[in-house]
């Protein structure tokens, strides 16, 4: 599955969510559960590529921000729901995180001083789910998967996160993440 076919999917899974009212992760489970097998692993392969090129510290900081704290487990659910954004949301904050000060869902958080706002763990899960809705068997996707990944040659080397930076440096904050501090660092933060 190219990069294209991948973002086809996310958008139309949440067109899906916005007409029928079902949550954006349902909407997906559905919509992959209509594929072949075969489909639903190269969407879960996309997926991961997608989600680790967000693995960096300058997103981990937005999450930080955002969520006011941000745990490994907590940083997968956000850039989780950054790809449940979509493709336009998603590449702008892969080119700037600050960027997700302009989107409503955290402006709005922001100013009910809420913590949830973009963190959505089940978007991980969507290809799974789908797998064991077309089987049967809640370990279908797993073991799958497992055979599918030893088909694979890919190397497994080290991610790059950037530079390491002190998320609790209110002063480092707003020099890099200018936007997302104005809106969730208030004064003697």
């Amino acid at each position: 599955m190219n990069i294209d076919r991948f973002w086809n999917i996310i958008e139309s899974a949440r067109s899906s969510a916005a007409v029928s009212g079902m949550l954006f992760d349902e909407a997906l489970v559905d919509l992959l559960a209509g594929r072949p097998p075969q489909e639903i692993l190269e969407y879960a392969e996309r997926f991961d590529e997608v989600h680790d090129a967000l693995y960096r510290w300058d997103v981990w900081a937005a999450a930080y921000l955002i969520g006011g704290g941000c745990s490994d487990d907590s940083f997968m659910d956000f850039r989780a729901g950054v790809i449940a954004l979509g493709r336009d949301w998603y590449e702008c904050t892969a080119l700037d995180p600050d960027s997700l000060a302009e989107h409503p869902a955290v402006i709005e958080a922001a100013d009910a001083h809420g913590d949830e706002a973009l963190f959505y763990e089940d978007v991980n899960y969507a290809a799974s789910g789908a797998f064991e809705r077309l089987t049967g068997n809640p370990n279908a996707f797993h073991e799958a998967w497992a055979e599918y990944r030893s088909a694979d040659e890919q190397d497994s080397d080290a991610v790059d996160m950037g530079e390491d930076f002190d998320f609790d440096d209110a002063d480092e904050m707003h020099r890099r993440l200018p936007g997302l501090a104005r809106l969730y660092l208030r004064a003697g933060d």
